[in-house]
């Protein structure tokens, strides 16, 4: 189930801006910071699968991609990219896949792959998860680039929605939390209201007040989430747009 953007909440304070991930990374371009490797390392571990998506969409074999997708981590950690971080590029969505794809058009003998970084697991993949995930995408329509988009989009949502997650168990709503999660995505409950009071004891107004905080703060870490990945709070509102249009 695919949560749904909601794009009316207001931008990110800048002063909170400053500190998010992308925008650490391109601070330090360039400049060896451990906190802008770590902030590199963080948001590629959480968006390593539309990557994957992309390389198998390509052409390459389950393996092949595993191997691909770890040398291209390898190189992106070990090797100084930042001081190739072009600040202009603005969202690490699209710093991400030109990088990718000027990683392809390079690499001319994919059988050494495992031999020069295959074995070193800069992020951790897990292979039999991605491959069942892949043979799960339409084969019919998406263009590699459009599949990346797609998957990107979807990997955020899912990010939200596990962060969300999270904040719930932590302060003891986690049942309440499971029986609002359909309502915050695309594939709406079959239960109504009144039939989720009944299950949780509420009245059918308090589980709309729940359900409408529920859904704000589920907004709030949407737009924080955008934030980690664009260089400009500007661009969140924008960001927020394409992706919708990409689910």
């Amino acid at each position: 189930m695919t949560p749904t953007p909601d794009l009316r909440q207001p931008a990110l304070g800048s002063a909170r801006f400053a500190t998010t991930q992308w925008t650490v990374v391109l601070t330090a371009a360039g400049a060896g910071s451990t906190a802008a490797h770590a902030a590199l390392s963080q948001l590629c571990q959480r968006y390593w699968y539309p990557l994957y998506a992309y390389i198998r969409r390509s052409g390459h074999s389950t393996h092949a991609a595993e191997d691909l997708t770890q040398e291209y981590f390898t190189r992106l950690l070990q090797k100084q990219t930042l001081a190739d971080v072009d600040r202009e590029k603005g969202k690490f969505r699209s710093f991400l896949l030109a990088s990718l794809k000027h990683f392809l058009a390079n690499e001319n003998d994919r059988a050494q792959t495992l031999k020069r970084g295959g074995h070193l697991q800069i992020v951790s993949l897990d292979a039999d998860s991605a491959d069942n995930r892949y043979r799960l995408e339409p084969t019919h329509s998406l263009t590699p680039d459009k599949l990346f988009e797609r998957r990107w989009a979807m990997a955020v949502l899912e990010q939200v929605l596990a962060r969300l997650s999270d904040e719930q168990v932590a302060a003891g709503k986690q049942t309440l939390f499971e029986h609002f999660k359909p309502f915050l995505t695309a594939d709406r409950s079959e239960l109504t209201y009144d039939q989720v009071a009944a299950k949780l004891a509420m009245t059918e107004g308090a589980v709309k007040v729940a359900l409408h905080r529920l859904r704000k703060r589920y907004r709030e870490l949407l737009r924080d989430e955008i934030g980690q990945t664009v260089s400009n709070p500007a661009e969140i509102d924008e960001e927020l747009r394409y992706l919708q249009s990409c689910l």
